[in-house]
């Protein structure tokens, strides 16, 4: 893909997710896709911060909507090239101060094969 195109599919992801749309979330993402981030790894230790396929991603988009209704991103940058795209935004949730947020988002034939969070 190229760059233009990962921007779209980072946009459209940040759509997704803002709009609670987790079926639409899950389509972008391959199979067999990997996420990492830190708040897996303290609210489920035994996966080691990483989940793998659709399923397991929908369950976690889900929980966290239901944990924390209103929780949306807001995006400050983004930079893509034709294997991933970085994206920067912060995260508001209610009753938490906002929290700037990198992901990484690796993207093989249109979908993202891999996803990874980092924030302190």
């Amino acid at each position: 893909m190229s760059a233009t195109e990962n921007f779209s599919l980072a946009r459209a992801w940040l759509r997704a997710f803002n709009a609670y749309d987790v079926t639409a979330l899950v389509a972008l993402y391959a199979e067999d896709a990997t996420h990492t981030s830190p708040k897996i790894r303290v609210l489920h230790p035994q996966t080691g911060g990483r989940l793998v396929g659709r399923s397991a991603l929908e369950t976690w988009w889900r929980e966290a909507i239901a944990r924390l209704p209103g929780l949306r991103y807001e995006e400050t940058a983004l930079t893509a090239d034709g294997d991933r795209v970085f994206m920067e935004y912060v995260r508001h949730a209610p009753g938490e101060p906002p929290m700037p947020v990198a992901e990484v988002l690796d993207v093989r034939d249109g979908r993202i094969v891999a996803s990874r969070v980092y924030h302190g």
